[in-house]
């Protein structure tokens, strides 16, 4: 053993995991139960009173996710984090420790559209109010605080667009404010952009997506910065003022730079009840463990790809922020110098009906709504993902009608390149 500090790779493959001390299996176990024995009622008690750690209920809590849970902050660079169902319990788990009825997330207009239904009508439900602010236009940010504010959510690369977002610049912006940053790091993963170190409060993952990396396991993950006073001004009761149900807790009190993730578990999904089944954790920690060279592979092979589109006849244009003549293309250089992520958008001459005929056409990529997986993605978004939008917001969100997006795998780039150009000759 050595005083080092642990690369990516090796964090990646061992951070979290131990031998199981019962049966010296070396890979995490899948703890496929519903629930754990107490030693006896004192130590039940404790555990749920918040004044010991431990296994109670998998809906709160299980050994091969707590595993996931500390390697996916490892990775981050935050302090504490929690497995939950996928990556859009992760944002309803957040949002409940931090808004109240009446309050506003300011959101970046550029989001996946599950994400923008999400935040324009499921929340709504809750009286939870959402102000869109432009992520290429920081002032927007600072024009959309209001005494109501509460959060600030971005994602640090954009789907569909595959855009670079300055997180620091809207770091600050929350600062002035008071709030905490959320970004998603979805497309990116900690791979390429840790979003704590420039300044990220929060960080949410649909581990469905690159963590996992095989397209068969839905989760998400929640990583606690450890950066917040969550006391300040007692703008944020839910982690300030005393918890009735246990015993009038001060969680940030109690909790220090970890209280964030514990709030998130015992009083968020305790009651909402978004739980992962360990199963599908397994399957997420077993796609971590090659994260950084899939990453690697998946960025090379897209930026293989986008310039072949970027000559393309029937392509209007490319959004690719690795190409040196992307408008994100210093964003890329300056967050994430490994490689722009494998998501991306392209325009098609021929329009909507153009970008439908294409996906139709295409045999080895997949038309699917998913991205991140080993095998390369396509969809239209305008007629799929973001097909509730209006036409204004689906440009605004960079879905226009002849948009087309791709997630591009780890397959050999010349036959994708193949399949490509056979669809748009075709």
């Amino acid at each position: 053993m050595t005083d080092r500090l642990p690369g990516f790779s090796t964090l990646a493959v061992h951070a979290g995991a131990q031998p199981d001390p019962t049966t010296g299996a070396r890979a995490t176990p899948i703890y496929q139960t519903t629930s754990f024995v107490f030693n006896d009622a004192d130590h039940a008690a404790s555990l749920f009173g918040l004044q010991a750690f431990g296994n109670i209920y998998t809906r709160i809590g299980n050994p091969t996710n707590a595993v996931l849970e500390e390697r996916v902050a490892a990775l981050e660079g935050g302090t504490a984090g929690l497995a939950v169902a996928s990556g859009h319990a992760a944002q309803l788990v957040v949002l409940q420790q931090l808004m109240k009825p009446g309050d506003e997330v300011i959101a970046a207009r550029k989001l996946y559209g599950g994400s923008i239904n999400q935040f324009t009508h499921a929340f709504k439900a809750f009286g939870w109010n959402v102000a869109w602010a432009d992520p290429d236009e920081v002032s927007t940010f600072e024009q959309a605080v209001t005494p109501h504010t509460k959060a600030i959510f971005i994602e640090s690369i954009a789907n569909p667009a595959g855009s670079i977002t300055d997180i620091e610049a809207i770091a600050a912006v929350a600062r002035k404010a008071g709030v905490p940053l959320i970004v998603d790091n979805t497309l990116a993963s900690p791979y390429l952009i840790k979003p704590i170190d420039h300044g990220a409060d929060i960080v949410v993952h649909s581990a469905t997506k690159f963590l996992g990396g095989h397209g068969n396991s839905l989760g998400g993950i929640i990583v606690d910065a450890g950066t917040f006073d969550w006391s300040k001004d007692n703008k944020y009761p839910m982690l300030s003022e005393p918890r009735p149900e246990y015993h009038g807790i001060r969680i940030q009190e109690t909790f220090g730079n970890f209280a964030f993730a514990i709030a998130c578990r015992v009083l968020g999904l305790r009651d909402l009840g978004p739980a992962l089944s360990p199963f599908n954790a397994f399957m997420i920690l077993t796609g971590i463990e090659t994260l950084p060279l899939r990453m690697q592979k998946h960025c090379d092979n897209a930026k293989a790809v986008a310039e072949f589109l970027s000559g393309h006849p029937a392509v209007s244009a490319v959004n690719y922020a690795g190409l040196p003549s992307d408008r994100y293309n210093n964003l890329q250089r300056k967050y994430a110098p490994k490689g722009a992520g494998a998501v991306f958008t392209f325009s098609l001459k021929g329009g909507y009906d153009a970008g439908v005929n294409l996906v139709s056409n295409l045999k080895l990529f997949s038309h699917l709504a998913n991205v991140g997986d080993t095998r390369s993605l396509v969809i239209h978004p305008a007629s799929t993902t973001h097909s509730q939008l209006d036409d204004a917001a689906k440009v605004k969100s960079g879905a226009a009608p002849d948009v087309v997006r791709l997630s591009i795998g780890i397959e050999d780039k010349e036959d994708l390149i193949a399949d490509l150009d056979q669809a748009l000759r075709a």
